[in-house]
């Protein structure tokens, strides 16, 4: 293991980096260093293909993908803004910024550009911004939090003080109060409405400030033109009671909004905490630092980053395990939720594999690290959940278009009503000016769709469901039609060897020998039924543990082809698959068998069969139970011979099967269906099923049967539980009727708000406490969505997600060779 000399003030800079800070001063330039571009972002290159994800040189890599939080963020034009700020970066290739998440995705090129310039492009601006997975990040935001209490305790006690003051002018009759006591009660209410305006109110003109400074528009400006209108007014009301706005004073309208903003504010910040700290406690799960055992025999302290495949690390109880590796030494239980969607802690011992985020319950074990960084299946679910933070459906798109053109529009609407009424009353002109600064508010349009979406999409991670598509949120709620795969995703994960049958003639000295060679071969693939062949095959005392495999091929749908030689050296061709790709007469015993054959100048030899006993999952019924009862019709497409399929299909309740079908056939009977207008969903296990996936309107892959970093699905289920299929379409239409729901209440308040403070019937103090209100509903219609679904009574899923029954298992279904 190499070691790198630093000078004292490198040596700091890499502790900072280690722990995951930055310091106070932004040295953003330390992110400059190539070898720290991989602690906060990912070649752009394996955005798609995970497997690339561990880069030798960074600086060879075409294109990187970082991610940055973002703070001062306020509302939908906030996030054009910064987009418009890092796409003016040369070197930028794109830019990706959520406001309902706070977070940015930025692609770039190392050769022309580098993090701190970028970032600098950002802070210019006005925000600021820090590495997504910065341990520091979740201070600045706890800090964000705490400034936002004292500023709305700040404007609460003033607005009341101010109203005390006011109360009297509002009773009092004529003659009551003198002309010194009216003065003295004004000037107390200016003197306590100043702090509202430079502390309490603050962010709203430094953003506008930021406003005029980069020329642009944000919700903050009208509401900061707004509260300086208001305040302007009614301190000449104080001091020259004989001008052209007279002496009435609206220090109780201004506190009184300010309050009501800030308070709605305060709670879409609490909101979208839970929202936001859930996805940061995701990805900073792994602890900043663990011990490594030295070469000596002693312990110490590295950064996680620094680990490498071979080390031995000691994981303390309640931590989590920092790498994929296996227990070398002492026992342990481990909350593998987040990786399985299963709840119930398992048992580690020696000898047995864990994965990185998943946290060590019991005691303190020691582990040998197999897989580091961007390759752990932690790292992979990471990378789904910060791409879906960052995806902008088709309504937020357009919402987010509209925004600053109707910002531009209340600001010349304000104008001309101000302009209309001001012959007949300055000081009334200038207030019905402010309720159409401060009432026309599009934040309750720009988080009507993102933030139901990402409050759906977080519910579903908590249960076991990965969405990599927020838009597909919308189309699973459209889907009127589900199509099932069979093995592995309505058949039990495990299979079963019933036994092996030689051919006559058959080159295998024995049954032991044909199953090690098939086992031999299945370790090459991750379908169920090679993994059943593999583990069968474990510990055999067979010759073909002396043949040596050189090449495989897999034939999506049909089998492997695998290139070997036995001990004496010979060459062999041999196929392992279904009874169409082995050469073999279709077996008519009703067994389901995997075939083994070999290829020779005369033909495929047969060589062996492998009975194989497969079982519905125990769940599948009440699972297609339940989405017949939401109005899905059901498809079953299997690449089995008719009588498994069609035994499978009436276990499970399934109308529609089709048998023999290859990837091709599955797609082309896909496409049939959505060209007699049907919106199609599909459930597979993502390994030979990836065409029909990505031609669905939307797709589900069982993520355990294949990597994540390689499904073409919409949606990856963590866990074994069918269930959550049914809940997800479930979940998925009732979002859709949320973001309506959002949507249509956005567009009503501004429908009937507008007018109103047009024709001077809203005053300054409800216009504010409707901007409130309005964005402030949205954010609660939408974390409804964060409550799991209930389950009737008697179908309880694993983790608490699911729709589950205790309907016996199918048993042995025949199934003819891999599908």
């Amino acid at each position: 293991m190499s070691h790198e000399t630093l000078s004292p003030s490198r040596a700091r800079e890499r502790v900072a980096l280690d722990s995951g800070r930055l310091d106070d001063s932004g040295s953003v330039s330390l992110l400059d260093d190539p070898l720290e571009w991989g602690s906060f972002g990912r070649p752009a290159a394996a955005s798609h293909d995970r497997a690339q994800t561990e880069v030798v040189d960074p600086l060879q890599v075409p294109l990187w993908e970082s991610h940055v939080v973002l703070d001062g963020m306020h509302c939908a034009t906030c996030a054009l803004t910064i987009e418009a700020a890092l796409n003016a970066v040369p070197g930028v290739q794109r830019a990706d910024v959520s406001g309902a998440t706070h977070r940015a995705k930025v692609q770039w090129d190392p050769e022309q550009v580098r993090p701190s310039q970028w970032m600098a492009a950002i802070q210019q601006v006005g925000y600021g911004v820090l590495p997504a997975r910065d341990a520091h990040a979740r201070e600045l935001r706890q800090a964000e939090n705490r400034r936002a209490l004292w500023r709305w305790l700040v404007a609460g006690f003033c607005m009341m003080q101010v109203m005390m003051y006011a109360w009297p002018a509002y009773e009092a009759r004529p003659g009551d109060l003198t002309q010194e006591m009216e003065t003295l009660l004004r000037w107390a209410s200016w003197v306590i409405s100043i702090p509202v305006i430079l502390f309490a109110c603050g962010p709203f003109f430094r953003s506008a400030w930021r406003d005029l400074r980069t020329r642009s528009i944000s919700m903050d400006l009208p509401v900061a033109v707004g509260m300086l209108i208001t305040f302007v007014v009614s301190s000449m009301g104080t001091f020259d009671p004989d001008g052209p706005f007279g002496k009435e004073v609206f220090y109780d309208s201004l506190t009184m909004f300010a309050f009501f903003l800030l308070s709605g504010r305060w709670l879409e910040l609490r909101l979208r905490d839970k929202t936001a700290g859930a996805l940061e406690a995701v990805m900073n799960r792994l602890p900043d630092s663990v011990e490594r055992r030295l070469a000596e025999g002693g312990w110490e302290r590295v950064a996680v980053r620094r680990l490498q495949a071979g080390d031995v690390v000691r994981v303390l109880a309640g931590e989590a395990f920092p790498a994929d590796g296996v227990v070398v030494q002492g026992q342990t239980h481990a909350d593998e939720a987040l990786l399985t969607g299963e709840s119930t802690p398992v048992r580690k011992a020696e000898g047995d594999a864990v994965t990185a985020g998943s946290y060590n319950l019991g005691n303190p074990v020691e582990v040998a690290v197999d897989v580091v960084g961007g390759q752990t299946r932690f790292a992979q679910i990471v990378d789904l959940m910060e791409s879906a933070a960052l995806q902008k459906p088709r309504l937020a798109q357009l919402a987010d278009r509209v925004a600053k053109p109707f910002l531009l529009v209340v600001m010349l609407a304000a104008l001309a009503a101000g302009l209309y009424w001001w012959p007949s009353n300055p000081s009334h002109a200038m207030m019905v000016a402010v309720a159409i600064l401060i009432v026309t508010c599009p934040c309750a349009l720009s988080l009507a769709t993102p933030v139901a979406m990402l409050s759906a999409a977080g519910s579903m991670a908590r249960q076991g469901v990965l969405v990599r598509n927020l838009q597909a949120l919308e189309s699973l709620a459209e889907a009127d039609t589900l199509v099932f795969d069979k093995t592995g995703t309505l058949t039990q994960d495990g299979m079963q060897i019933m036994g092996v049958d030689l051919a006559p003639g058959s080159p295998a000295a024995s049954a032991d020998a044909a199953l090690a060679l098939a086992g031999l071969l299945g370790g090459q693939s991750a379908h169920p039924v090679s993994r059943a062949l593999a583990l069968a095959a474990q510990g055999l005392a067979a010759p073909a543990v002396a043949w040596q495999l050189q090449s495989v091929e897999e034939t999506a749908g049909a089998g492997l082809r695998a290139q070997l030689l036995d001990a004496q050296g010979a060459v062999h061709v041999l196929r392992l698959g279904s009874w169409r790709f082995a050469g073999q007469d279709q077996a008519v015993d009703g067994l389901q068998r995997v075939y083994l054959a070999e290829e020779t100048e005369a033909g495929l030899l047969p060589w062996a069969s492998v009975r194989l006993s497969e079982g519905l999952r125990p769940e599948a019924r009440a699972v297609v139970a339940a989405l017949g009862q939401a109005g899905m019709t059901l498809h079953l497409l299997s690449g089995d011979r008719d009588a498994a399929v069609q035994h499978m299909a009436q276990a499970a309740g399934i109308a529609h099967a089709r048998s023999e079908c290859t990837p091709q056939d599955k797609l082309e009977a896909l496409q049939a269906l959505q060209a007699q207008g049907r919106r199609v969903a599909m459930v597979g296990d993502g390994l030979n099923d990836g065409p029909v996936l990505a031609g669905a309107h939307v797709s589900f892959a069982f993520g355990r049967a294949v990597p994540l970093a390689q499904s073409r699905s919409d949606f990856v289920v963590l866990g074994d539980d069918l269930g959550l299929i049914a809940q997800s379409v479930l979940l998925a239409r009732k979002t859709m009727r949320i973001v309506r729901q959002n949507l249509a209440w956005a567009a009503a308040y501004n429908a009937v708000s507008i007018p109103l403070a047009v024709m001077g019937w809203m005053p300054a103090w409800l216009a504010g406490l409707g901007m409130a209100l309005s964005s402030l509903l949205v954010v609660l219609n939408a974390a409804r969505l964060a409550k799991p679904l209930p389950v009737a009574a008697g179908q309880q899923g694993q983790g608490g997600a699911a729709v589950r029954q205790g309907d016996d298992a199918a048993g042995a279904a025949p199934l003819l060779g891999v599908r």
